[in-house]
């Protein structure tokens, strides 16, 4: 009979959590479940419109844009993030006060972090999500179901104090 120490088995345990963790991430962007080129190319564009956390924009733009974050602490965000963010993360927002088109959209971000969309007061869920590591300028997309009321786009959990985001309607 053979025995394994405490300290061998809590080895082990942490071993296999990792390596499932890591096989769980995709890598490179033909591991996107559809198609991001348009995403990846609004996230990447020199045009993108230049935000700082907090600030209002009439509409969605037609690019993507690059948000200023704050350490999570001071970024005011309109409500508590469904995903608590890890300390020395940043979070920001942007209003957008337009109603949009009603329609599917894809939102997606150039980093991880997490990201929650808010409309008439609620946390929208995603009606889908494709991500993956090793992919330049994009590191994950959502598909939302938006109403034709204003939103709020917010990011926590992010590791740098800037990231881009693109909201496109989605490609049928």
């Amino acid at each position: 009979m053979i025995l394994i120490r405490p300290a061998t088995t809590a080895f082990l345990l942490t071993l296999a959590a990792s390596s499932a963790a890591v096989a769980a991430e995709a890598s490179g962007c033909d591991k996107f479940k559809w198609d991001i080129a348009r995403e990846r190319a609004a996230l990447t564009a020199a045009n993108r419109e230049k935000l700082v956390s907090g600030a209002e924009i009439a509409a969605i733009p037609a690019t993507g844009m690059v948000l200023e974050l704050r350490p999570t602490a001071e970024a005011r965000l309109a409500m508590p993030p469904e995903r608590a963010p890890k300390d020395g993360t940043f979070a920001g927002l942007t209003r957008i006060t337009a109603a949009p088109k009603a329609g599917v959209y894809t939102i997606s971000l150039s980093a991880a972090a997490w990201i929650d969309v808010v409309q008439d007061g609620k946390i929208l869920k995603p009606a889908g999500f494709s991500g993956a590591t090793d992919c330049d300028g994009i590191r994950k997309t959502l598909k939302y179901e938006l109403g034709p009321h204003p939103l709020v786009l917010q990011v926590s959990g992010a590791p740098d104090n800037a990231i881009s985001i693109a909201v496109l309607p989605a490609a049928e």
